[in-house]
């Protein structure tokens, strides 16, 4: 492991990332297209271990990324991915990431998430010198809170669907294979929903409300009331830099978990109104009872102090500038802006409030 050299707490050090070897697993998808491009910009060198882009347009695609095609599910191929690699750090940000797709394939959903991080691990493990891994997860691994009280990252694990108890089984693997292989060399993160420019998935809140203004129609929402703590992308983004440098560290002690996500939380609703308001108004919302048939839970808060306290993190970005920057990358973009120029400045502003 190297050492990091001197950075403050709070700023992503990038005489850490400097040629140093990464692999970004989920790199053709939304958060792991920023990731990549962010980590490339700091002068590390990249790969990717992941399926096609799984949607068109997709903003790997529109960054300039190529894919080799490599599912997780496949262990050969991904031990075969790693030891070429020869990675220093992995990202493992590959997963089923949808409620209701999930829903759909629950035996899919576990063979991708809780499967496919055993064989990510596994992997690590079998090189000379295993990397440190940043494990992914999601702030729906926690059993639901009946005092409505934030998550903290003692909260008990749990899931009241596929999607999230496939998530709390990855964190549970993770758990295992650092207790019983990778000593202090794996961790995992916990982000609240994340939103930003390019992301073009079924089922998300941004890509919804863009399909919906090019259709002239109000968004439809599942469950309009539902809280949840919704941040810019490089807000968790700039938390899983600053985990993987610590673990890098050998004379400082990683934490084995960290909840990174927003001071306050809002409804579906009320972001999607938000969004709106950038757009000039379009194109509101309205509720469809007969598409709330995936149970989800209600409301979803992070307490990320432990990540303040432990690595110096915080939200640099409030909703209205998280909401914003949304809105200006997708309005540049849509009209005739390159997607790499923009994400690329967006990365720069980012750092400058650093």
């Amino acid at each position: 492991m190297g050492e990091r050299s001197g950075a403050l707490e709070g700023l992503v050090n990038r005489d850490a990332w400097r040629g140093r070897r990464v692999l970004v697993t989920g790199h053709t998808g939304f958060k792991g297209a920023w990731l990549a491009l962010w980590l490339e910009a700091l002068g590390a060198e990249v790969a990717g271990l992941s399926l096609e882009p799984p949607t068109t347009p997709s903003l790997h695609a529109l960054l300039g990324g190529e894919a080799e095609p490599i599912d997780i599910r496949d262990l050969g191929a991904v031990e075969q991915r790693v030891l070429a690699t020869e990675a220093e750090v992995v990202f493992h940000l590959a997963a089923r990431s949808l409620v209701r797709p999930a829903f759909a394939d629950p035996l899919g959903t576990y063979e991708v998430n809780v499967l496919g991080t055993a064989h990510l691990l596994e992997a690590a493990r079998s090189l000379p010198a295993p990397p440190v891994v940043v494990v992914v997860t999601s702030d729906k691994v926690y059993a639901p809170s009946p005092d409505g009280r934030p998550h903290v990252e003692d909260s008990p694990l749990g899931g009241v669907e596929p999607y999230s108890s496939s998530k709390a089984g990855a964190e549970l693997v993770a758990a295992a294979y650092r207790g019983s292989y990778l000593e202090a060399g794996v961790a995992t993160a916990r982000a609240g929903n994340v939103i930003g420019g390019g992301d073009w998935a079924v089922d998300r809140v941004v890509p919804d409300v863009l399909r919906a203004l090019d259709r002239s129609e109000p968004v439809v929402l599942r469950h309009p009331e539902a809280v949840r703590p919704w941040q810019h992308v490089l807000d968790p983004l700039h938390g899983y830099l600053l985990l993987a440098e610590r673990l890098l560290d050998p004379s400082a002690e990683a934490p084995p978990a960290l909840n990174f996500g927003p001071e306050d939380s809002c409804t579906v609703a009320e972001l999607v109104d938000r969004l709106s308001d950038g757009f000039g108004g379009r194109p509101g919302w309205r509720g469809d009872e007969a598409a709330q048939l995936v149970p989800e839970t209600a409301e979803l808060r992070l307490d990320a102090s432990r990540a303040h306290a432990d690595l110096g993190w915080c939200p640099l970005l409030g909703l209205d500038d998280a909401v914003d920057w949304t809105v200006d990358w997708h309005r540049r973009q849509r009209a005739g802006e390159e997607a790499r120029q923009l994400t690329l400045e967006q990365i720069a502003a980012y750092e400058e409030r650093l």
